[in-house]
């Protein structure tokens, strides 16, 4: 009877060391599926989107961005507001490091004032204005054919872009708190404090 009974204690406590052993390896594993980067950064629907980079066309996951503070712009190469570019340089090499982004979105829907290919976009982003912020592939803005971060950002405001150069301001939340038509500058006095309070909000 004693025989059986240590035999059976034995076996008990085999069973918990292998029970013990199998949720040591387990947790691990299932710790980092409950902070895997990708659940976070996509929690905001508005981010949940992916587009191509203008100077090689790889897609460029939003999600990355989360936590950020986001001004996207919808851009042209031969408008009249074309120089904004250097104000929006201007923001990013300023607020970058506090977490502001900026992303042009350059489109052909305005008057058909971004006739060109990528290289022909690029070259005067990068080599005309020295734009270090993401610029994403030419796409479309309005309509039934806008890309959807346009068409989340069109809703969540109620304003649509009516020409080039429309911005959008994105909280760190994820949220778009402002849109600002193409005659506000970037380094407006109104749009630049618009974005220090977003960037100090948490």
């Amino acid at each position: 009877m004693q025989n059986k009974m240590l035999s059976f204690l034995a076996a008990g406590m085999t069973g918990m060391t292998a029970m013990t052993g199998m949720t040591i390896t387990a947790m691990p594993a299932l710790a980092q599926n409950a902070v895997a980067p990708v659940t976070v950064a996509c929690a905001a629907p508005l981010l949940q989107h992916s587009f191509p980079r203008l100077q090689d066309e790889k897609p460029q996951a939003l999600c990355q961005y989360a936590g950020k503070v986001l001004l996207v712009v919808n851009t042209a190469s031969f408008c009249g507001f074309t120089p904004q570019y250097e104000g929006l340089e201007a923001l990013h090499a300023k607020y970058a490091a506090r977490g502001l982004v900026v992303m042009g979105f350059p489109t052909n829907d305005f008057g058909q004032q971004e006739p060109g290919d990528a290289k022909q976009i690029a070259d005067l982003c990068f080599n005309t204005y020295g734009v270090k912020f993401p610029m994403f592939a030419k796409t479309t803005v309005k309509g039934a054919s806008a890309n959807p971060l346009f068409v989340a950002l069109v809703r969540a405001t109620g304003t649509a872009p009516g020409w080039n150069f429309h911005k959008y301001l994105v909280d760190r939340q994820g949220r778009a708190v402002g849109s600002f038509d193409s005659n506000m500058a970037p380094t407006s006095p109104a749009l630049v404090a618009r974005i220090e309070q977003a960037l100090a909000a948490k």
